[in-house]
């Protein structure tokens, strides 16, 4: 063997004992790249249990006790009275409970604690109340089907005794993400979904969409009822409303102006759905709970928070743009949604007076009067259905504005028809 080929030989030689050293610390320092998993006991719904063997994801989750308003300083975590910032809300929630108390929800953590605060809750209240506040929902309906629907609301509450929490998302046994919810599942059966064939990353959005989505309850059982039969979009669910399914005609009927008003609820699944992120598969988790490392272990993070509290996590495994630049845009999308949004809401409220003088003038003109209240209707269903959502516009910013327009258009045209009803165009 020549002089260069033992060099050589040595050479390598100790290449490989340096990289075998490198391999053996990384491996010895860093914990494998998973989480061990452990089973729970079927029925366990106290999340405390659930963190002993998930301490990480344990940790994460009690974040959401934190109370603040959002980075750009829309919704968040406050409960403030919406009311406050928004007084139209007092005029085209009239005769509805919503006119009285609507508080910003806290989050997960609070869910018990908030609807039993909640002045919008009374005596006669139904069970069905409690369906997106606790996990003990699958006992509810393991036990009575849809009839706890129909119980009074304090004796479900009784038994509640743990907020939103891991059982909601998880099933104990193999910690594959379920849906609890019926409604859900219904409402995706009804458009040709199986939720228990599923993807992992559907699931991520799914375990969310059971709850974060528009609904309403059927009258005299009090069953929840998800409106997608005709799509995700709010002309879509306009239409479903409007053949009266299972009876239900509105939510309440408007005091003043006689409208028979629909109220939306967070449709936060749906305007995620036709927006960019659903369009192209980004998951709810993938932003709202993005994957996080800490002790080496790589886990989603139980913190539900915005995305611009943990934008390197969150935003940089798909974009490029520096966080001030991704929040200045999210911030301005969500500025003229508010703005649109306020806007809109005016708009109805005024409608709302224009047809109560109308109404109250002898002789008015009863099919204009008509005409005028099916505009008015559609107006605070379009308004209403951006401002309950709680991702202030982001979501999906090209139908959000559109959606406003549409509202602030038939709030004009309702005003409209109500000034024709009363025979001048002065009202």
């Amino acid at each position: 063997m020549s002089r260069m080929q033992k060099f050589l030989a040595v050479f390598a030689g100790i290449l490989v004992l340096f990289f075998g050293f490198v391999v053996v610390r990384v491996w010895a320092v860093k914990p494998p790249d998973s989480i061990k998993h452990t089973s729970i006991p079927a029925g366990e719904y106290d999340p405390a249990v659930w963190g002993n063997a998930y301490p990480l994801q344990y940790s994460s989750y009690q974040k959401n006790l934190e109370m603040a308003d959002s980075p750009t300083g829309y919704n968040g975590s406050n409960n403030y009275q919406k009311a406050e910032r928004q007084p139209e809300i007092y005029t085209n929630f009239k005769g509805n409970p919503f006119s009285k108390d609507y508080t910003e929800d806290r989050g997960h953590l609070y869910s018990l604690e908030d609807l039993q605060h909640s002045k919008r809750i009374g005596p006669t209240s139904k069970g069905a109340c409690i369906t997106c506040k606790t996990p003990s929902l699958e006992k509810f309906y393991n036990e009575m089907g849809w009839a706890y629907a129909n119980m009074p609301l304090t004796e479900l509450q009784q038994q509640s005794k743990h907020p939103i929490s891991c059982a909601n998302c998880h099933d104990p046994e193999t910690m594959n993400l379920r849906v609890i919810n019926p409604a859900f599942i219904e409402g995706m059966s009804r458009k040709g979904v199986d939720v228990t064939k599923a993807t992992r990353e559907e699931m991520r959005s799914y375990v969310c969409g059971q709850c974060h989505a528009e609904y309403y309850f059927v009258p005299g059982t009090t069953q929840v009822v998800f409106p997608w039969d005709k799509g995700y979009t709010p002309e879509e669910m306009y239409q479903y409303y409007a053949a009266n399914p299972n009876g239900f005609e509105q939510d309440f009927v408007h005091p003043d102006s006689g409208v028979k008003v629909l109220k939306a609820q967070h449709p936060d699944f749906e305007e995620w759905a036709n927006g960019t992120h659903g369009k192209f598969g980004v998951s709810c988790a993938d932003c709202h709970m993005p994957f996080v490392r800490e002790s080496g272990k790589k886990y989603s993070s139980h913190w539900m928070t915005s995305p611009l509290r943990q934008v390197e996590q969150a935003c940089y495994p798909c974009h490029t743009q520096g966080s001030d630049q991704l929040y200045n845009q999210v911030k301005a999308i969500q500025d003229n949604t508010w703005q649109m949004q306020r806007r809109a809401g005016e708009l109805v409220a005024r409608a709302h007076g224009a047809i109560q003088k109308a109404a109250a003038v002898p002789n008015a003109n009863q099919a204009e009067l008509a005409t005028a209240r099916e505009h008015l209707r559609r107006a605070q269903w379009y308004w209403d259905f951006v401002a309950a959502a709680n991702g202030g516009g982001f979501h999906n910013g090209i139908q959000t504005l559109h959606t406003l327009g549409q509202s602030a258009d038939f709030a004009y045209q309702a005003i409209e028809a109500a000034n024709r009803a009363a025979g001048n165009n002065t009202l």
